[in-house]
């Protein structure tokens, strides 16, 4: 029963807030209230001093609490903007997501809550220079301060050096196309989603490679690297899709940047795929050869061109080889005198 509580406790499901699209009317109005608390205040000031009466201490009392309320209104418009959502919280509790752009009013007491905010800065400061991090900071600044984008975003952690089914170090970098798809779990089911998506795409590439070998032979079934990158990549959306579920966020795409050998093997591979190429361009050589020395030697036999006995066949057939798969072309001698 109490692990039922905490799992339910510890699972937010996204409440949209309908119907608060009257920013513009409260803001009128909130404008109204403002400016006739003051003038109401004012007028009440000046009338207690030079009247000296009851009504101008009811004024000051009637002006300060149309202020009051004025900039009670204020404080509970919000702008969201296109693409962007906005999570709000009630004394500590989650009160609902406003999605889609407009103007609302909500309750004043509410405020926005995002995650990522002061995390992206200070990992931005710690990792950038001083300019940069303050052009970052700058940027997130959207909306009421506390937005939530919902556009497809990029997300590249650069290169890493992993070791292939075979057991060679390759590296091998990623792009995740990705967004948020449910904010209440984004923002209150993890920490900070950015830096969960990223560290969970790290997990799912060292667990995908390691399945794969770097390459395969042209003519085998093997799923490789290099040669399968749609099903390596189809796969690997699976597998950060399945680690990102509980941040509600969504994996789009996911696909192999750069793919190469680690710098200490890269030579010695390098060496080897030079040998296998080859060796098949060998015995590619080879096979048209003996297929042409043996349509040869029918030909003659069929037509009755030359009588030939085993072992001027083995000559010849030596000779045409030669000439086939030679390197360099062959030097014919010209033979004046008989066969025998």
């Amino acid at each position: 029963m109490e692990e039922k509580q905490v799992r339910q406790e510890t699972t937010y499901e996204e409440k949209i807030i309908r119907g608060g699209q009257y920013g513009v009317l409260l803001l009128i109005l909130a404008v109204v209230l403002l400016a006739v608390g003051a003038l109401a205040f004012a007028g009440g000031c000046i009338f207690a001093v030079e009247a000296d009466d009851v009504r101008g201490v009811a004024l000051i009392a009637v002006g300060a609490a149309a202020f009051i309320a004025g900039v009670i209104i204020a404080c509970g418009l919000k702008v969201v903007k296109p693409n962007e959502a906005l999570v709000l919280t009630l004394f500590g509790k989650y009160y609902g997501t406003l999605k889609g752009a407009g103007f609302y009013c909500v309750n004043p007491f509410c405020s926005a809550v995002n995650p990522t905010m002061g995390a992206a800065a200070d990992a931005a400061a710690a990792k950038s220079e001083s300019g940069t991090a303050v052009k970052l900071k700058k940027k997130g600044d959207t909306a009421s301060g506390k937005a939530i984008s919902l556009k497809a975003i990029t997300l590249n952690n650069g290169k890493q050096k992993i070791n292939d089914a075979m057991g060679n170090p390759i590296e091998i970098g990623i792009v995740v196309i990705w967004r948020v798809v449910n904010t209440a779990k984004a923002v209150f089911s993890v920490d900070n989603y950015m830096e969960f998506l990223s560290i969970q795409a790290d997990s799912a590439l060292r667990s995908i490679v390691r399945l794969y070998p770097y390459d395969a032979p042209e003519d085998s079934t093997v799923i490789s690297l290099r040669g399968s990158s749609q099903e390596v990549a189809g796969r690997l959306k699976e597998e950060i899709q399945s680690k990102v579920e509980i941040a509600g966020l969504e994996v789009l795409e996911a696909r192999i940047t750069h793919l190469a050998y680690a710098p200490e093997i890269a030579a010695a591979m390098l060496q080897r795929q030079q040998a296998s190429a080859i060796v098949d361009a060998r015995k590619m050589i080879v096979d048209g050869a003996v297929g042409m020395v043996t349509m040869a030697l029918e030909k003659l036999d069929q037509e009755s061109v030359v009588d030939l006995d085993e072992e001027r066949k083995a000559a010849m057939v030596s000779n045409l080889l030669v000439v086939l798969c030679g390197n360099k072309d062959a030097q014919p001698v010209v033979n004046s005198g008989s066969l025998y």
